[in-house]
């Protein structure tokens, strides 16, 4: 199992440079490990292209090393919060995507004004506090953002984005649309006011999108 979820953590990692998310070796993705309390991640300081399934590491939920030859990332103590205080939480990344990121750096939420936001997100893409990097604080602002929050994403103030799922697919692809509705509202602004999304239709709309769309498996 643990070699299974290294292999997809580290393929997703490719993902991160597809979508133009990360520069140089910023960023990373982890995947908690079914049944245990341990979760794997990327290592600090290492290309993308360098990485491999053998390179991601092991740690416990305190963020400490288990298994792996590589120091783990610098954000390693962030996910291991996440993941204990969030036990519906399978998947972390982390990004400093150009235009969320210019979001984070004015301290100011994604305004829910696409239909696209109302699906994914469930609303505004909140912002999480200030915090150092390297102890429990930027996982604490982010479980105490996203708890009772639909959206799977936060804008962690003069920092960056850190998305949350199900499974580590699921926080990719929650940190690839964060990216994609911050830049089409950045633009949007550029022309003009955004109009925002009554609630009642965000309601809807984030109802349709996670109950309804796309192929639903028969039981």
């Amino acid at each position: 199992m643990i070699e299974e979820l290294r292999e997809t953590v580290c393929r997703l990692h490719a993902e991160l440079v597809r979508y133009n998310l990360v520069a140089w070796t910023a960023g990373n993705v982890s995947g908690r490990v079914p049944g245990e309390d341990l979760f794997v991640i990327k290592p600090s300081g290492v290309s993308y292209d360098d990485l491999t399934p053998e390179s991601i590491v092991v740690c416990d939920l305190d963020g400490n090393l288990v298994e792996g030859s590589l120091a783990p990332s610098s954000d390693t103590a962030a996910h291991a919060y996440v993941y204990r205080h969030m036990p519906e939480v399978n998947g972390v990344v982390h990004t400093h995507s150009t235009y969320a990121s210019a979001w984070a750096a004015r301290g100011e939420a994604i305004p829910c004004v696409l239909t696209a936001m109302a699906d994914e997100f469930g609303g505004d893409i909140p912002v999480g506090p200030f915090a150092l990097i390297g102890g429990d604080d930027i996982g604490k602002g982010i479980v105490e953002t996203l708890t009772g929050h639909r959206s799977p994403a936060v804008l962690m103030r003069n920092h960056g984005v850190f998305t949350i799922g199900e499974s580590p697919k699921a926080a990719v692809k929650a940190a690839v649309m964060c990216e994609d509705v911050a830049r089409t509202v950045h633009v949007s602004r550029q022309l003009g006011e955004p109009v925002p999304i009554a609630r009642d239709d965000v309601d809807s709309l984030y109802d349709r999108y996670q109950n309804v769309y796309g192929q639903r498996s028969h039981r």
